[in-house]
């Protein structure tokens, strides 16, 4: 599992760059989440055809990789506007809730329940998150549009990654995402024309953060995402990719000025260990959880957590 759990890390790494792209504001978001699908889509093309990776075995799991794209698609349109409209902290926060919806969802509908560990490991990591962003942020968060669009975007991402886990186990990645994306880009070309968003005029700047995000931020994040995803629980990954906003953090600290505190980095550590523990291969009791903390800190500190 080695593999899988690297190629989660790099996805992660490449993912956490997208909000402080977005944030520059130097194209529309609509727009913006767009050209990220596809450019994404325009490179894997040539890629899948020229090798011969385009077969899907039935009209089934050819509709459910059509309607991941869909999801995915409306996951980044609403994310972009919600990060656009209030701060890229509000709308990662709000996203980062989709291992909620996961565990809720695999416990209702899917024969494999989330285990004791995931429980424990989502509420110490959102404590963590919620002291990473500040306690003061949260209490102040608007109950306006950009809120809505931001729970909105967890819920998006958490049925897509339900329904992609379905899908990746019986196909490969690479006819997956190419389906998924080609799908996205339709889905959101259209959304975008629909609207009046501008498909042009932007300056350079602008269509190279367009670029990176495309390349970066999709094409290179979800081969490795959706890697890790054939290979591991749906809840582990989700939960996983919590630590991308512990990331962004460092990453808008640097481009944007953002300040990190004491806070954020203590709110960081737990958000990490609450991620390791969803990872300890037996169930782990509250009365045991504090000596766990001491063994795995070492870990922690070394990007062990995975």
């Amino acid at each position: 599992m080695t593999k899988p759990r690297i190629a989660l890390v790099i996805g992660i790494i490449c993912i956490s760059i997208f909000p402080v792209l977005v944030k520059l504001s130097l194209t529309p978001g609509l727009i913006s989440a767009f050209y990220r699908m596809a450019i994404a889509g325009a490179l894997i093309l040539p890629y899948a055809i020229i090798n011969k990776k385009l077969f899907i075995p039935n009209k089934k799991l050819l509709i459910l990789s059509i309607v991941c794209g869909v999801l995915f698609g409306a996951d980044v349109a609403v994310w972009n506007i919600a990060i656009q409209q209030s701060t890229a902290t509000q709308a990662s926060l709000l996203t980062n809730l989709s291992p909620i919806w996961v565990g809720i969802s695999s416990f209702l509908f899917l024969p494999n329940k989330p285990s004791k560990n995931f429980w424990i490991g989502t509420a110490v990591s959102l404590i963590g998150m919620f002291i990473l962003v500040g306690i003061d942020l949260v209490a102040s968060f608007n109950f306006d549009l950009a809120f809505i669009f931001g729970i909105l975007s967890g819920v998006f991402y958490s049925i897509y990654l339900l329904i992609s886990k379905k899908v990746l186990s019986e196909i490969s990645v690479i006819p997956f995402l190419t389906t998924s994306i080609l799908s996205s880009a339709i889905f959101l070309g259209g959304l975008s024309y629909l609207t009046n968003e501008p498909f042009y005029g932007f300056s350079n700047a602008g269509w190279f953060v367009l670029a990176v995000q495309g390349v970066v931020c999709q094409l290179l994040a979800w081969v490795m995402v959706s890697y890790a995803t054939k290979h591991m629980r749906a809840t582990r990954v989700s939960l996983s990719l919590l630590s991308q906003a512990l990331l962004a953090s460092l990453l808008a600290w640097i481009f944007l000025d953002e300040t990190i505190s004491f806070e954020m980095i203590i709110g960081g550590i737990i958000l990490l260990f609450g991620i390791r523990i969803t990872f300890y291969p037996k169930d782990i009791s509250f009365k045991n959880l504090k000596r766990k903390f001491k063994n795995d800190n070492g870990d922690l500190k070394n990007n062990q957590f995975v």
